[in-house]
């Protein structure tokens, strides 16, 4: 029996809001631990060149994870295993922070959440390709990040409540809870998408090689390496805000405005982006993005520190879903799985570089230099974007 392609849709629609509230979950349960991180690492005798070191050789395991799970997701046929398997190894690991005595440790989970997240990426965002029509890529991409995001409120403004009852290390314990959930809600309501493909990884090997992507691909991508060359941990901007007075209780509260911003425009954005060229708002987002490092670079107060910290969001919205679709849209239905897994690689691969070049710079230097080097690197990205052509 032939099944009519627009019931299947609606039927594999409900992922959209599945992986919306698995990202909730899982979100809630990673920001808990990952704003209180750089006030945990100094607890225990680390600094900032530590944290790049940590931040960056996590963001390199991302990088060769959506390498290989992008290219695999092209050839087989079952994705969901890969995402349930990525959430579950995340969730598993995040918890342990609570018991660890020395940076390396904290390193060794990192590195193992950071896999986990590398291996379900490309899959996810495949399987969400797979369940809308292309002209509602931009906003189902969208509703997950504001979803994603809005996870991303929760966990710091529980992390805030907890940390003066249960300290640092039991705000570890405490995200296990949501994390556990984010597994429940995928493995039981996620459909999978792939059926059709080939049955094994074995059978994959032997598959004829996907067609080429285009020029206007790497063009994207070339733009998106200038800018990532700039984009380091967020969590050095938690040690800038340290420094210029504001203290590391109140981290989680800097993650509660910054993604309250985000949460609130990711959804419009990437339904916008259905709608106009996307380079635009991926250039405005760069613009941004320049905005805030430059005034993290002077710091001039507090105030201006919270302001752009809220301001910083927006650089999430107007990017983050909105080059998801840009890179599905840009390449063959048959080779969007590899597509996301260089564009991934070649982001993360340069945001290592840049985690390890600000930590070394700021050791060295001090703060400024390395936060003016990314605000000119995000300005020049967005021009590059805004020059690339028609890529609606």
């Amino acid at each position: 029996m032939v099944v009519p392609r627009q019931f299947e849709l609606r039927e594999k629609g409900r992922n959209v809001y599945v992986f919306g509230l698995t990202s909730f979950m899982n979100d809630t349960a990673s920001e808990m631990a990952y704003w209180i991180l750089p006030a945990f690492l100094v607890s225990i005798g680390a600094g900032p060149a530590t944290l790049g070191i940590i931040e960056g050789f996590s963001e390199s395991v991302v990088s060769v994870a959506k390498l290989y799970s992008g290219y695999l997701v092209d050839r087989i046929e079952r994705r969901k295993p890969i995402v349930v398997a990525g959430y579950v190894v995340a969730n598993l690991a995040k918890p342990l922070l609570a018991l660890v005595q020395a940076w390396w440790q904290v390193l060794g989970i990192r590195f193992t959440d950071r896999l986990a997240k590398g291996l379900r990426g490309a899959p996810r965002d495949i399987m969400l390709a797979e369940s809308v029509e292309k002209s509602r890529l931009g906003s189902a991409y969208g509703l997950v990040q504001a979803m994603d995001s809005a996870g991303a409120i929760a966990g710091p403004l529980a992390a805030w409540l907890l940390v003066g009852r249960v300290g640092l290390r039991g705000v570890f314990w405490a995200a296990a809870v949501p994390g556990i959930l984010s597994i429940v809600a995928v493995t039981l309501w996620a459909r999978e998408t792939g059926a059709g493909r080939m049955k094994t990884v074995e059978a994959a090997q032997d598959a004829p090689p996907s067609p080429r992507l285009s020029g206007s691909f790497y063009y994207l991508l070339a733009a998106v390496a200038v800018f990532s060359l700039g984009n380091s941990s967020d969590m050095f901007l938690v040690l800038r805000a340290q420094e210029v007075g504001i203290a590391a209780k109140y981290a989680p509260l800097l993650g509660l405005v910054f993604n309250t911003t985000y949460t609130t425009f990711s959804w419009p954005a990437g339904k916008l982006s259905d709608r106009i060229p996307r380079r635009l708002l991926v250039a405005g987002g760069y613009f941004v993005f320049a905005i805030v490092y430059y005034i993290f670079g002077a710091a001039p107060g507090k105030m201006a520190v919270w302001a752009a910290m809220a301001f910083y969001g927006l650089y999430y919205a107007m990017t983050t879903p909105v080059l998801k679709a840009m890179v599905v849209q840009a390449a063959p239905s048959d080779a969007r799985g590899r597509a996301l897994g260089v564009f991934y690689f070649v982001s993360s691969v340069m945001a290592l570089s840049a985690s390890l070049a600000t930590g070394e710079l700021w050791k060295y230097f001090g703060a400024r230099i390395p936060f003016y080097c990314s605000a000119g690197l995000a300005a020049l990205a967005a021009v590059l974007v805004t020059s690339g052509g028609r890529t609606k």
